[in-house]
């Protein structure tokens, strides 16, 4: 009993001396202390091992340098940009278009108030041929001036308004103003018409008249040869007449013609008659009207004078 309470002081003794050892090689003084320390006899003998405990050591503070506290740069804000509303297009009511004053007469019709209209316009020197009775582009023309000078849409058709100003300001024309004898004024006779029985042929006018003694009895259009056949000038007489004469160079009908420069006649003309100023003869006098040169070659006779002029 007493053995047995000695060994384990012994042993009790042995463990404790083992583990101030321990504590001084784990270096829980300074690393001085170790070095003098006594070391006693178990000093070199292996420690046991155990498991090692894991020790989190504080990180170190790391020296800063203080900072100097720059001042922070002036912020430039910039302001949101602001949306710029487009202002609201205003819508105006609109008003109808002021119709245009109903048409009495317009482009295209023809009849006895169209030669009334031209021969007003006539009078007011607008329109400087004979009424024709169709209203064509020269006719539009002639209304539109008269009524861009009287303030009113210059529409170049006849409307009421303009119609009843036009009647305001002309007097109403004769029936021989209306219904002229030919499409343009006739020409100022040339002194060699004025006496005896004359065919009066003038091309400036492009008019014949049948005068007897400085009077116009009856009056025609009439047109002349190209620069290539053209028609002579003078004073000539006729040589004859042929009422249903048929040119032997063209083979042409030549209906009324009265001859007077040898192969030159005057005589109706039906191409005239279709086409107008467009074409020309060979240098005969064309007539277009053949109820009126049907009258005249009735009156004339052979001998009576011929007058071609400028």
């Amino acid at each position: 009993m007493r053995r047995m309470s000695v060994s384990v002081l012994r042993t009790t003794l042995a463990v404790v001396t083992a583990a101030a050892v321990t504590t001084v090689a784990t270096g829980c003084e300074p690393a001085s202390v170790q070095s003098g320390a006594s070391r006693g006899p178990s000093a070199t003998a292996e420690p046991e091992r155990s498991t090692p405990q894991r020790t989190h050591k504080a990180p170190e503070p790391t020296r800063t340098k203080p900072r100097t506290q720059r001042p922070a740069p002036p912020r430039t804000h910039r302001p949101a940009p602001v949306p710029t509303r487009t202002p609201a297009k205003r819508t105006w009511p609109t008003r109808p278009a002021k119709p245009l004053p109903r048409p009495v007469l317009a482009l295209g019709t023809s009849g006895e108030k169209v030669r009334e209209l031209q021969a007003r316009l006539r009078q007011l020197g607008l329109f400087d041929r004979q009424p024709t009775g169709y209203y064509g582009s020269v006719t539009g023309t002639a209304v539109s001036a008269f009524q861009r000078g009287h303030n009113r849409p210059a529409s170049g058709t006849l409307d009421a308004k303009t119609w009843a100003k036009l009647r305001d300001l002309t007097d109403r024309p004769s029936r021989t103003a209306m219904y002229p004898p030919t499409s343009r004024p006739i020409a100022k006779p040339d002194p060699r018409c004025m006496t005896g029985r004359t065919l009066c042929i003038s091309k400036a006018s492009r008019t014949l008249s049948w005068m007897v003694d400085g009077k116009v009895l009856a009056a025609m259009d009439v047109r002349f040869g190209s620069q290539y056949t053209p028609t002579r000038e003078g004073t000539f007489k006729v040589d004859f007449k042929s009422r249903d004469h048929v040119s032997t160079i063209y083979d042409t009908p030549m209906p009324y013609a009265m001859f007077f420069s040898g192969g030159q006649a005057v005589h109706y003309s039906s191409d005239f008659a279709a086409r107008g100023y467009s074409g020309a003869s060979h240098g005969c006098v064309n007539v277009r009207d053949k109820k009126k040169i049907a009258s005249v070659f009735a009156q004339v006779k052979a001998g009576d004078k011929v007058v071609v002029y400028r």
